[in-house]
């Protein structure tokens, strides 16, 4: 009985995504055991923890482990089965890394996928002694509901996606009069909402913090007319420069800054010197800075960390030469 309940695609069950793993997870502990299960995400080398129902284990929401050490990595790659009763006779298991690093005796594993079929994270479960090997048995119930929990991810995205469209439609609050960009208010709350939706979904995320380095310079020379015209350049650079799913604010005079959703270290990095490159192009001087979010940090520690190297960088300890254009 408790599985034609648990699949049921209720709205009032499963609200979102979150609410829908928290209740597999509950659901196959009670039913299987195990000292821990998990809904985990794949960003590059990162295998993050979205959800855990743990019992010993010590591993927790926002955990990050190395994808590749993991028995779910050799898993997908077909090295091993989805449930080994007693793990350390599957070579490809006994081998990984994390075996040497928790004590496993037992494991379930299967794929949790996007909607166009790649890779999201997985439903994975591990317990420190060997089970019955009658516990393969309950594997399409398991395929069963990570495929649930998939749709309900689909759904959310989806969801999440129009929800933050909708959110960038926000009119004279949350824009900045004299560039058009978003103001303070603006990014404050984009930044909350988006790290609702990294902290659930596991999305990767950068912030780039720029400071134009000689406003102070050319309002004292030129005038304020000639200060606000450098303002709005560089904020139609910004612009130009990043893909239309960034959010790009001024948060002071002269001070912008730029949340790159779904974007990996990699990414953000090439970025930010993709923007100071144009910004120079534009014969606008600028300090910038980047910092990735960390799952156990949040966004707001990505933007101190980010605000952080671009003092680093105008007081000179860390000037990058821009590339010649």
């Amino acid at each position: 009985m408790g599985k034609s309940v648990l699949i049921r695609p209720d709205a009032d069950l499963f609200p979102d995504f979150n609410a829908a793993a928290k209740a597999v997870l509950t659901y196959l502990q009670q039913t299987l055991g195990f000292g821990l299960w998990m809904v985990t995400r794949t960003e590059g080398e990162d295998w993050i923890v979205l959800q855990a129902q743990d019992q010993g284990y010590g591993v927790k929401q926002g955990d990050v482990f190395r994808w590749t050490d993991s028995f779910c990595s050799r898993m997908v790659a077909g090295k091993g089965p989805c449930i080994a009763p007693n793990s350390i006779l599957v070579p490809a298991y006994a081998e990984a890394p994390i075996a040497a690093q928790v004590k496993i005796g037992a494991y379930v594993g299967v794929p949790l996928a996007t909607e166009d079929g790649t890779l999201f994270g997985t439903l994975c479960a591990i317990d420190p002694t060997p089970q019955p090997d009658a516990i393969t048995e309950h594997l399409p119930l398991i395929e069963l509901l990570a495929k649930l929990l998939s749709s309900i991810l689909h759904a959310d995205m989806a969801a999440a996606e129009q929800a933050r469209r909708a959110d960038r439609l926000q009119t004279e609050a949350f824009t900045d009069a004299l560039t058009g960009l978003y103001n303070r208010r603006g990014w404050d709350q984009l930044m909350a909402e988006e790290e609702e939706s990294c902290a659930n979904y596991g999305f990767p995320a950068c912030v780039v913090v720029i400071d134009l380095d000689n406003l102070k310079v050319v309002n004292d020379s030129l005038g304020h007319a000639a200060g606000d015209d450098l303002i709005q350049r560089a904020g139609q650079i910004l612009s130009q420069e990043t893909r239309k799913h960034d959010v790009v604010a001024r948060i002071g005079g002269d001070e912008f800054v730029v949340l790159c959703t779904e974007c990996s270290t990699i990414q953000g990095q090439w970025l930010a010197e993709r923007l100071q490159r144009a910004l120079f192009s534009g014969q606008i001087q600028a300090s910038v800075g980047v910092a990735t979010r960390h799952p156990s940090r949040g966004l707001k520690a990505a933007w101190a960390e980010a605000d952080h190297a671009m003092y680093q960088q105008k007081r000179g300890s860390k000037r990058v030469p821009i590339p010649p254009h």
